[in-house]
């Protein structure tokens, strides 16, 4: 963490100093309806622009206090990295190391017996767990981030959107209209997003319609305090019985509370589950049905609901291809079921795919085609979300082999953990023609993060963990074997074209944050002979940035791990972390090239 660039500052380097936002308070560049997770993400990620008016309201009386998510992917506590509390949430929340499969005993059917224990993430997938948290909890972090940013943004309560206009001869061409306790307000806005549910009112003012179908398959949930003789109820597992029906259970943060997902009657074709009443009291019977010869005795039951599963989505996240305004994010576009745990996860990842990108536009850094690829991005994602979900939530029922579905669950495993995502070549995204310089940082995939050495503090570091949730794009360079002093290296020859194209009227890091690791060890490089572009003066002082060299874990090499080329390479990650080019470190012209069309 980098700070007092500009003068020191007593107290937590977590709280910006505050700046005043000129204008009315009527007109806003972002406004954003839903304070759920992917509405979170985006306020607390464009909360950090100063030149942004954003706003956010929310229906609801107050901050969520119970939440019904909880799965936490291992790609999201990288995103979470970013926004600066993923510490906070791997030291509250459960930690997913195992999964345990349980089937019926072949010798009593009636019981259920062990039948398989494997780890829930392969090794070096991520270097962050996968982990399960109260949704309320997370919506707190993110709005402490808000709170703590330089507009200090806070959500308004109470508000909901009663109606949505789209005018685009106007500079502000979205006019909400909002009710609150009975009074309505008009805000204009640049641009609207809609985090406002699986009913978004956003989304049926532009006319889009969530379309799929219904599994016909009822199932409950609920978070429970109590006592029982089931020995992995401090594991994931995967229960099925023979007649009764399957269950899942998910240990809570804590150490003392687990959720249960219970399997309940298949519904009839015009059936839902509302018609049938089901009680608490029924889903603790069908727990001890499904679980015997073990039982609950349930002491507490913090939360709890029934839902039906079905996979919706709306075919395009946005209102017009080539000129949107009005966008749409979560569960508002895509709905399934909660059981492979990434609704939450993939509502967020939708928020910082678009935070960015319309950061980029509103500060006029980037032209307003990059908004295009926030739909064309994420509905490939959410539809496979949908794909994946169908076939999961059916290896759950009572019907799957359960062999099939220990396989299937280790197979997807990448997937559950949020690695799996690759965007597909665009604007923001490069062919892989040069993918073999680096093999393990795929092009379209999220940067894969390995340890190294910082060189001026010698402090082992992850280098990923450098990327913070400020809208810029990074530039890893990693130095072929020769001697990095060496002017002729090519190291030193490209820095020296960077060097001529970065900024003259601003910090030489403000649009592209560039970073060098170096083949050789910590303690053979003289800090103070690197190249003047890595080492460079910036801020009101001219105080010179001494984060931006690194050099090779002898213990983890991230050459070897991550398949770099020893001649060296050059990785180009977006805002939101995922690698859009790789290219050898003679080909700067190529990089300012495609920099070129996504950067004014």
């Amino acid at each position: 963490m980098q700070f007092h660039l500009n003068g020191y500052r007593s107290g937590d380097p977590d709280i910006a100093e505050a700046i005043d936002q000129p204008g009315p308070k009527d007109e806003v560049d972002v406004l954003i309806v839903g304070c759920g997770p992917a509405g979170l993400t985006l306020a607390a990620q464009l909360s950090q622009f100063p030149t942004i008016r954003t706003g956010i309201i929310e229906q609801r009386p107050g901050p969520l206090e119970v939440g019904q998510a909880d799965g936490v992917a291992c790609r999201t506590m990288e995103m979470f990295e970013a926004f600066g509390f993923a510490h906070r949430i791997a030291r509250e929340a459960y930690w997913v190391n195992e999964a345990a499969f349980w089937t019926p005993d072949p010798d009593q059917p009636e019981q259920i017996i062990r039948s398989g224990r494997i780890d829930d993430v392969e090794d070096d997938l991520s270097e962050m767990p996968h982990t399960v948290l109260n949704q309320a909890r997370v919506q707190d972090f993110y709005l402490e981030v808000m709170r703590n940013a330089p507009t200090r943004l806070t959500p308004d309560y109470g508000c909901i959107l009663a109606n949505l206009t789209v005018d685009r001869t106007q500079d502000f061409p979205v006019t909400a209209t909002v009710e609150t306790g009975g009074n309505a307000t008009t805000i204009k806005a640049r641009y609207i997003i809609g985090c406002d549910g699986a009913r978004s009112a956003v989304r049926r003012a532009i006319s889009l319609k969530l379309t799929g179908d219904a599994a016909n398959k009822a199932w409950g949930v609920m978070d429970l305090l109590a006592t029982t003789d089931f020995p992995d109820v401090r594991l994931k597992a995967l229960v099925r019985s023979a007649s009764e029906g399957s269950a899942l259970v998910i240990p809570r943060e804590g150490g003392y509370m687990f959720r249960l997902y219970i399997e309940l009657d298949k519904l009839s074709a015009d059936e839902r589950v509302a018609d049938r009443d089901v009680t608490a009291n029924d889903l603790i019977a069908a727990a001890n049905r499904i679980f015997a010869p073990y039982s609950f005795d349930v002491k507490e039951i913090p939360w709890w609901s029934v839902y039906e599963i079905g996979q919706r989505i709306c075919d395009r996240f946005d209102d017009d291809a080539s000129d949107p305004c009005v966008f749409i994010a979560g569960d508002a576009c895509h709905t399934h079921s909660p059981k492979a745990g990434q609704g939450m996860n993939i509502s967020m990842q939708d928020a910082f795919n678009l935070g960015w990108k319309l950061a980029a536009v509103l500060e006029g850094r980037s032209p307003p085609k990059l908004l295009s690829t926030y739909s064309a991005e994420r509905q490939t994602v959410a539809q496979d979300l949908i794909d994946f979900d169908r076939a999961f939530a059916s290896l759950l029922s009572a019907e799957a082999d359960p062999a099939k579905v220990q396989h299937y669950f280790t197979k997807h495993g990448r997937y559950t953990a949020g690695v799996e995502t690759q965007y597909k070549p665009s604007i923001i995204t490069a062919a892989d023609t040069h993918q073999a310089l680096a093999s393990g940082l795929i092009i379209g995939k999220r940067f894969h993060s390995a340890p190294v050495i910082r060189l001026a503090d010698a402090k082992p570091m992850q280098l990923g963990h450098v990327a913070s949730a400020d809208g810029r794009w990074r530039l890893y360079l990693f130095a072929d074997e020769e001697p990095p002093i060496d002017e002729s290296a090519p190291i030193w020859q490209l820095c020296d074209e960077l060097l001529a194209n970065a900024p003259k009227d601003a910090d030489l890091d403000s649009k592209l944050d560039v970073r060098a690791t170096f083949q050789q060890p910590h303690r053979d490089l003289s800090l103070e002979a690197a190249h003047p572009f890595l080492l460079f003066a910036k801020g009101r002082y001219g105080l010179k940035d001494y984060e931006k060299m690194f050099c090779v874990d002898p213990s983890a090499n991230i050459y070897k791990m991550r398949g770099i080329d020893p001649g060296g390479a050059m990785v180009l990650v977006r805002p939101d972390q995922y690698v859009a080019h790789v290219l050898p470190l003679n080909a700067n012209a190529d990089l300012q090239a495609f920099l070129g069309e996504i950067m004014l």
